[in-house]
């Protein structure tokens, strides 16, 4: 955007659960001059959406998978949103299942494998993610949330960004001004409250998990929001218009 441009930028959010809480990422957005829109897929008309019109997409995560079209018609309208978008090179942000769908959009697989991940923990960055606005959430920096079942694989043509050792693709950055990430830089300790108390606790090793991310979210939440905004920041300084 030219300096002295004051048109308001838009930054659409499209969420999958009940909850519209876009976590961190809501304050350090409207304080750089975002209004926030959300976008609930369950209940709206995703293909109705102008895949181009905002300046800043993000694609949150959700309890479905990528992979859920026949049970949930409007992924296959949230992929076609993202195909148009990334084609056209618009600023893109996905999380955890967002930044699935980003890979799928792109013709990388989606699958689950490996170990779940339910913690709080670091991100061991590549050498180009530590020279990506990535390098804000690295190890020395903070912990972040993983909370997830299945993972992506990088679409052709992305740049590795970041792994963890039960998840090797945890980032990647594609085309100019597109970033998908595994896992969730926008907790904050009320966002990971709600989720909890929502949260399937039907063994020990599960209530286990619960109680070490209550710790960890008093321990590391207000770390992770600073560091998120710095990370934001540092990414719309590369691709905002």
């Amino acid at each position: 955007m030219a300096k002295g441009d004051r048109r308001i930028k838009e930054a659409l959010f499209i969420v999958h659960e009940g909850a519209r809480d876009v976590g961190s990422l809501a304050g350090a957005l409207s304080r750089r001059g975002y209004r926030l829109r959300t976008c609930l897929a369950r209940r709206e008309d995703v293909a109705a959406l102008d895949a181009l019109a905002p300046d800043l997409l993000v694609v949150l995560g959700g309890l479905l998978g990528a992979n859920d079209e026949a049970e949930h018609p409007f992924i296959r309208d949230e992929l076609a949103l993202l195909g148009r978008r990334l084609k056209a090179d618009r600023p893109t942000l996905g999380i955890c299942l967002g930044g699935q769908l980003v890979a799928k959009a792109l013709g990388a697989r989606v699958h689950t494998g490996g170990a779940p991940e339910l913690t709080w923990g670091p991100i061991s960055l590549t050498e180009a993610g530590r020279g990506s606005a990535l390098a804000h959430l690295g190890p020395e920096e903070t912990a972040v949330v993983h909370w997830h079942n299945d993972s992506f694989e990088l679409p052709a043509g992305a740049i590795h960004l970041a792994s963890t050792e039960d998840c090797p693709n945890q980032a990647f950055s594609w085309g100019g001004r597109s970033l998908a990430v595994q896992f969730h830089p926008e907790v904050t300790a009320s966002l990971m409250a709600r989720w909890l108390a929502h949260a399937r606790a039907d063994s020990e090793a599960r209530r286990a998990a619960i109680a070490r991310m209550r710790a960890d979210t008093a321990r590391w939440s207000q770390t992770l929001e600073r560091q998120t905004a710095r990370c934001l920041n540092a990414w719309l300084d590369q691709v905002e218009d």
